[in-house]
């Protein structure tokens, strides 16, 4: 394997979470953001559309894209079985999804894009979390509101707020809940023959302070 060298990753995202991750994998990157309409199509499932986002976003940024560059895109949807829970609007959205997810699973869907500018090769990775939800009392979900976290996040919350600690998560991938699935990005990096430097699903877990129990079938290619 290769080490990027002088190649720049264009990430197609705003998001700061996601800049953090990606710069657990040691690798040199910028970033941009993708303007595209992420209204779901009629009957579309949260996985379809989840993967056409990213699809969508890296294909908008990679026009700007250096020659050599490599555009890493990535969207992150939260369903609760066949409903699609976008950022909620207000503070009554907000309280009405974490309601709606108290005390019970459902699923994070995280798909990403990486586009070999150079050669216009696409792919596109998905991976999948069950999260199950605390039973948090309706004072918790009014501090949290209050506080203004919610808002701009699909589902109304953010997994690593330590102060409302939303999920009781033990298993599956917990950065692809936070918004990029970085044992899925490294598979899809080497596919194009770059190595990240170290080992970076060992950060990760040292990051979250989480133990993962799916690096293994991920790295592999059985999940």
């Amino acid at each position: 394997m290769n080490q990027l060298g002088k190649r720049v990753i264009l990430l197609a995202s705003g998001s700061p979470r996601r800049r953090e991750l990606l710069g657990l994998t040691g690798l040199h990157f910028e970033h941009t953001t993708a303007d595209i309409d992420e209204t779901p199509h009629p009957g579309e499932s949260a996985a379809a559309y989840t993967i056409r986002l990213s699809r969508e976003k890296a294909r908008a940024v990679l026009v700007a894209a250096a020659g050599d560059a490599l555009v890493l895109a990535a969207d992150t949807t939260v369903a609760d079985g066949d409903v699609i829970l976008g950022k909620p609007t207000g503070a009554d959205g907000a309280r009405a999804m974490l309601r709606q997810l108290r005390g019970r699973t459902h699923q994070v869907y995280t798909a990403l894009t990486l586009i070999d500018a150079a050669t216009g090769h696409a792919m596109t990775e998905l991976a999948v979390t069950d999260v199950p939800m605390r039973n948090y009392t309706n004072a918790e979900i009014e501090a949290y509101i209050a506080s203004g976290d919610p808002f701009d996040k699909a589902g109304g919350y953010a997994i690593q707020n330590a102060a409302f600690h939303p999920a009781n998560l033990t298993s599956g991938c917990y950065a692809n809940v936070v918004g990029l699935p970085l044992c899925h990005l490294v598979r899809a990096l080497q596919a194009v023959g770059i190595e990240p430097d170290g080992d970076v699903p060992l950060r990760c877990q040292q990051h979250h302070l989480y133990d993962c129990d799916v690096t293994d079938d991920v790295l592999a290619g059985r999940l």
